[in-house]
C-alpha cells in the first residue's frame, strides 16, 4: 500500500526539491590517506547488515502501544484533557507519539542519505568520500528500517516536521562543503541518536528495541566521522569562519528543541495545540528527554572546536551546557555493544529454542519407534 494514504494529514506527491550549492570535488591523489578515516572506512564495510534478516519482522507490536512506553511519558498525562479520554483515545494519543517520533527518524534518515550522497560529491579529501560512500548506504537501510516499522507495525505515517525541514533546507543549499558534515553529522544525527538511545532503553518491546539498536549501532561510526573529519579542517579557520558556523549551528539546536514539541500531533488528535505544547515545555519528562537529547551534540562542538561564545551561550540557555564534559567515546563504543549483546541473546534464545525442538523431536521419534516395535508384537 502507498504511504500517502497513511499520512496522519495530506501530503502532496510532489518531490521537494532543494536547489543544491557548490561543487563537486574529484581527488587524484590515490595513494593515501588519514589513517584514522581509513579505519573507520574499513569498519564501515565490515559493519554492514541487512535489514530484512538481521530484525525480527516477524515480532508484533501493539497496536496503542507500539512502544510499550509508560504512559508518564506524555505530556498531556495526569492531565484534565487525559482523564476525559476513554482507553480507545489513549491508544491513540500512544500511537500517534509513536508514529510521530518514528516518522521523523525516517525522514531525518533520508536527509542523511542525501546529505551523505552530497559529502561524497562534495569533500575535497579521497578518504571521506571513501567513508561517506559507506554511510550512504547505512542511512538507506535506515530509512527502509524505520519505513517498514511504520508501513508494517504502525500503519500510520507523519510528514516532516517544519523544523527539521529548515533545517534540512539550511544544510543542503549552504555551499561551504563542511556544512552538511555540520548540520547534518553533529546536529542532526547527534540529536537522533540521543532520542534513540532513551527510547531503545525504555521500551520493553523486542522489534522497536532492536530497530534503534541497529540503527545506533551505524550511527555510533558516522557521528564519530563528522567529529573527525570537521577537528582537522577546522583548526585551519579563522575566527570569524568559526564564528559563522558556531551561528549555523546554534540555531539548528534551537530548531531541533523546538521540533520536539510535536504540536502537529496534538492538533491531530483535536486537542489545542497551544495547551498541549505547553504542557509539553512544563512536563518533567520531556525536559529530562530534551537534556538528555544533546548528550551528543554538546561534547562534540567542543570536540571539533566549535566553543565560542556563541555556542556556549546557545547550550546555556537551554540547559544543557553541562554535558560538554559528557565522554562521547564511552557513548558510542556502549552503543556498539548492546547491538553486539543484543545479537548475542538472540542467538542463544534461537539455539536454545532449535534445540528444544531436537529434544522434542528425538522424543517424539522414540516414542514412534517404541509404538512400532509394540504393533509388530
Amino acid at each position: 500500500m502507498s504511504t500517502y494514504p497513511r499520512y496522519s494529514t495530506p501530503v502532496a506527491p510532489q518531490a521537494w526539491d532543494v536547489p543544491a550549492a557548490g561543487s563537486a570535488r574529484f581527488s587524484w591523489k590515490y595513494d593515501e590517506g588519514r589513517e584514522h578515516l581509513l579505519a573507520l572506512y574499513q569498519r564501515g564495510k565490515d559493519k554492514q547488515w541487512d535489514a530484512g534478516a538481521r530484525i525480527d519482522w516477524s515480532l508484533e507490536v501493539p497496536y496503542g502501544r507500539p512502544l510499550g512506553l509508560p504512559d508518564e511519558a506524555i505530556a498531556i498525562h495526569d492531565t484534565p484533557a487525559w482523564a476525559k479520554m476513554n482507553e480507545r483515545e489513549r491508544d491513540e494519543v500512544r500511537r500517534h507519539l509513536a508514529s510521530w517520533q518514528f516518522s521523523q527518524f525516517m525522514h531525518g534518515e533520508q536527509g542523511a542519505m542525501i546529505c551523505s550522497a552530497r559529502i561524497v560529491e562534495s569533500v575535497p579529501d579521497l578518504d571521506a568520500k571513501f567513508y561517506a560512500s559507506t554511510q550512504t548506504i547505512d542511512e538507506a537501510r535506515h530509512v527502509e528500517t524505520y519505513a517498514r516499522f511504520l508501513h508494517e507495525k504502525v500503519g500510520l505515517v507523519y510528514p516532516v516536521n517544519q523544523h527539521l525541514r529548515t533545517l534540512l533546507d539550511q544544510t543542503l543549499s549552504d555551499g561551504r562543503w563542511d556544512i552538511p558534515y555540520l548540520g547534518m553529522q553533529v546536529l542532526i544525527e547527534g540529536l537522533a541518536l540521543a532520542a534513540f538511545g532513551v527510547l531503545r532503553d525504555l521500551t520493553p518491546e523486542p522489534l522497536p528495541k532492536q530497530v534503534l539498536a541497529y540503527v545506533m549501532q551505524d550511527e555510533a561510526r558516522h557521528v564519530a566521522f563528522g567529529r573527525l573529519a570537521l577537528r582537522d579542517y577546522y583548526r585551519q579557520l579563522t575566527d570569524a569562519e568559526r564564528a559563522e558556523r558556531e551561528e549555523f549551528a546554534a540555531e539548528g539546536c534551537y530548531l531541533m528543541h523546538e521540533r520536539l514539541n510535536g504540536s502537529e500531533v496534538w492538533e491531530n488528535l483535536g486537542l489545542n495545540p497551544a495547551e498541549s505544547t505547553e504542557l509539553v515545555r512544563k512536563s518533567e519528562f520531556m525536559w529530562t528527554f530534551q537534556t538528555m537529547l544533546f548528550t551528543r551534540i554538546v561534547p562534540c562542538m567542543k570536540d571539533i572546536g566549535l566553543w565560542g561564545p556563541t555556542i556556549r551561550d546557545a547550550y546555556a540557555k537551554l540547559g544543557v551546557l553541562e554535558l560538554a564534559n559528557v565522554d562521547l567515546a564511552a557513548l558510542m563504543a556502549s552503543d556498539e555493544k548492546i547491538a553486539e549483546d543484543l545479537d548475542r541473546e538472540r542467538a542463544a534464545e534461537a539455539a536454545g529454542l532449535a534445540a528444544r525442538r531436537a529434544e522434542v523431536a528425538a522424543t517424539i521419534a522414540t516414542v514412534d519407534a517404541a509404538d512400532a516395535v509394540g504393533a509388530e508384537d
